[in-house]
C-alpha cells in the first residue's frame, strides 16, 4: 500500500516546476517541426486515406487503393483533407496528431482524477514521447490511431461519471473513422449498458450505409477489404505486424498452428479482462485496466496489428501509476517496453524487416502482465485478503487514495 512521502505516489502527484513544462513542450514542438518538415500529406498513413477521398471526389472508387482499410464513413471524413492545398496539410496534420495524443493523456489523468499540473503530467507524456519509440512513429505517420487514442480515455472518462450512453457515442464515433475501437463493445456488454452498447454498432454502422451510397463502389469494403484482411497476402504490410499469426510463422511455426494460438491467446486475454472488471480496487483503475485488457487482446489476434496501436493503452495506464494497485507496479509492464526505447541497437533485430520481432515481444509480454495483474487481484479478494487495488481504493478515490491523502498537489 503507498503510505504517503515514502512511496512514489507522493512525489509524482505534486506540481511540475516550469522548467519541466517548458523541456515538455521544446520536445513536442522539436518532433512537431521535425515531422512537417521530412513527411508530406500529413505523414504515409494520413496521406493514403486522403488519396481515397480524392480518388472518391474525381469520381473513383477509394477501395481501388488496397491499402485503404476503413470504413466508407471514413471516406467522408477524408474528405475536407482532400481540398486543403498540400502546403496547408503538410502542417495541419502533425500538429493535429501532437495535440490530440495530449488531449488523449489529459483525458487519461482526469479518468483517474490526477491533478494536470502535477509531476506525473508533464513525466508521463515526456517518457512516452522520448522512451516510447511507436509515439513519434505515430506522429510522422499520420496514423488514424490517433483518433483511438483520444477515444479511449474520452469514453473512460465520461463512464466513469456515468455517462455511458455518451461514452458509447464517442465509441461509435472512433469506430466509424477507424473499426480499431470495436472491441470495447465488450466492456459495454460486461456493463450491461445496452443503450450505450447500441450506440457503439449503430453510429458506424449507419454512417457507413449512408456514406456507401454516395461511393461508385458502394460494397468495396466487403468485397475488396475484407478478403484482403483475411487472405492475409500482403508481403510488405506482414513485415511490420506484430500479433503472433504474422511474426510465428517467420519463427517456422505453421499458419494454421499460429492462428490458433493468437486465437487462444485472445480469448484468455478478454477472460481475464472481464474478471478484472468484476475484481476490486476503485472504478477508474477497473475501466482503464479492464479496456486495456479487451485492446491487448483484439491487438493479438486483429490483422494488421502494428506498434503503435500500442499507444491506445499506454496513457490509460501511465495515468493510473499514482494506484498502489495499477498495473504500472509490476515488473512485466516495464519489462514490456524496453525493446521500444529509441536509440538502442538490437543486435539483428535493426532491419525494417525484422523489427516486428521486437514489437511482438513488447506485445505478448504487456498482454501477459495484464492476464496475471487481473488474476492476481481478484484472487486477493477471493482468498480473503486485500488486494493492492482494493487498499488504494481505500480513501477518498484517485490520487488521494494512492497516497492516503498525505500529499497536496
Amino acid at each position: 500500500m503507498a503510505t504517503g512521502k515514502s512511496d512514489i505516489s507522493g512525489w509524482l502527484v505534486r506540481p511540475a516546476g516550469i522548467g519541466r513544462w517548458a523541456g515538455l513542450l521544446a520536445v513536442l514542438a522539436a518532433l512537431t517541426t521535425h515531422t512537417v518538415l521530412v513527411t508530406s500529406d500529413g505523414g504515409m498513413d494520413n496521406g493514403i486515406v486522403v488519396d481515397a477521398a480524392r480518388t472518391w471526389l474525381d469520381g473513383g472508387s477509394p477501395y481501388d487503393d488496397a491499402h485503404f482499410l476503413y470504413f466508407p464513413s471514413a471516406v467522408m471524413a477524408a474528405a475536407p483533407q482532400a481540398l486543403l492545398p498540400r502546403s496547408v496539410l503538410d502542417v495541419l496534420m502533425p500538429v493535429l496528431v501532437v495535440l490530440a495524443l495530449m488531449a488523449g493523456w489529459v483525458c487519461a489523468l482526469l479518468l483517474h482524477r490526477v491533478p494536470l499540473r502535477s509531476r506525473i503530467a508533464v513525466l508521463g507524456l515526456l517518457g512516452l514521447v522520448v522512451g516510447f519509440a511507436p509515439f513519434a512513429q505515430l506522429v510522422r505517420l499520420g496514423n488514424w490511431t490517433v483518433t483511438a487514442v483520444l477515444a479511449l480515455p474520452l469514453c473512460l472518462l465520461l463512464a466513469s461519471r456515468g455517462r455511458w450512453v455518451a461514452a458509447g457515442a464517442v465509441i461509435g464515433v472512433a469506430v466509424a473513422l477507424k473499426p480499431l475501437l470495436a472491441p470495447m463493445a465488450l466492456l459495454f456488454l460486461f456493463a450491461r449498458r445496452w443503450g450505450a452498447l447500441a450506440l457503439v454498432v449503430l453510429v458506424p454502422a449507419v454512417s457507413s450505409v449512408v456514406a456507401a451510397f454516395f461511393l461508385p463502389d458502394p460494397t468495396g469494403f466487403l468485397t475488396q477489404t475484407l478478403p484482403f484482411l483475411f487472405t492475409a497476402d500482403d508481403s510488405f504490410l506482414r513485415l511490420y505486424e506484430a500479433g503472433p499469426a504474422a511474426v510465428l510463422p517467420r519463427l517456422g511455426v505453421p499458419q494454421a498452428l499460429a492462428q490458433a494460438l493468437a486465437v487462444a491467446a485472445a480469448a484468455v486475454g478478454v477472460a481475464c479482462a472481464y474478471r478484472r472488471w468484476r475484481g476490486p480496487g476503485p472504478q477508474a483503475l477497473r475501466l482503464a485496466e479492464t479496456s486495456a485488457g479487451l485492446m491487448l487482446s483484439a491487438f493479438l489476434v486483429s490483422r494488421p496489428s502494428y506498434n503503435h496501436y500500442l499507444l491506445v493503452v499506454l496513457p490509460l495506464l501511465l495515468a493510473g501509476m499514482p494506484y498502489a494497485g495499477s498495473v504500472t507496479r509490476r515488473p512485466g509492464f516495464w519489462l514490456a517496453l524496453v525493446p521500444q526505447l529509441p536509440g538502442v541497437t538490437w543486435p539483428w533485430l535493426e532491419s525494417g524487416k525484422r523489427r516486428a520481432f521486437r514489437d511482438f515481444v513488447t506485445l505478448c509480454v504487456l498482454a501477459g502482465t495484464m492476464a496475471y495483474h487481473a488474476v492476481r487481484e481478484r484472487s486477493a479478494r477471493d482468498t480473503g485478503g486485500a488486494s493492492e487495488g482494493e487498499e488504494a481504493g481505500r480513501g477518498e478515490g484517485g490520487w488521494r487514495a494512492a497516497t492516503g491523502g498525505a500529499v497536496r498537489p
